[in-house]
């Protein structure tokens, strides 16, 4: 089943549960989901429904360390719950240690010298990890590995 009609049945079982605070962050992501299938006129694969929740998930993680400064506290619940739910639709996280295998191997391959050619390290990664590691996590690391 790709992973459109898995949140779609998702959220459908959702609906059946009665569970609001799920279905209403399930319908958000849906709403992503087909916005951008109108604009680009396309229907989705896995791989572009993974680079939505991505964006999705960075927007809510900004969100919650906003709120939290803020001292809305009730606000970051709100958003830790939808972060949740949509990283039950991306694959198996990675581990650190085959974060870390992956860009060694990715230094290794790209023939990076240093920092100004994490562009290149960057390139090689970023397909093999998509979903599955925080990219930003990923580029601190590979720019500790070339300084």
């Amino acid at each position: 089943m790709s992973l459109r009609l898995q949140v779609a049945e998702d959220m459908k079982s959702a609906m059946r549960a009665k569970d609001v605070p799920r279905l209403a962050a399930i319908r958000l992501l849906m709403a992503a989901i087909k916005q951008r299938e109108v604009d680009e006129r396309i229907e989705m694969a896995d791989d572009q429904v993974i680079a939505v929740i991505e964006k999705m998930l960075k927007q809510r993680r900004d969100s919650i360390s906003q709120y939290e400064s803020a001292g809305r506290q009730d606000l970051a619940d709100i958003e830790k719950f939808e972060v949740s739910v949509l990283q039950d639709y991306l694959p198996q996280a990675l581990t650190e240690g085959e974060i870390e295998a992956l860009v060694v191997a990715a230094i290794g391959s790209s023939g990076a010298a240093g920092v100004k050619d994490m562009g290149k390290v960057m390139a090689v990664v970023k397909p093999q990890m998509a979903g599955r590691a925080d990219m930003g996590k990923v580029s601190a690391l590979i720019k500790a590995k070339l300084g």
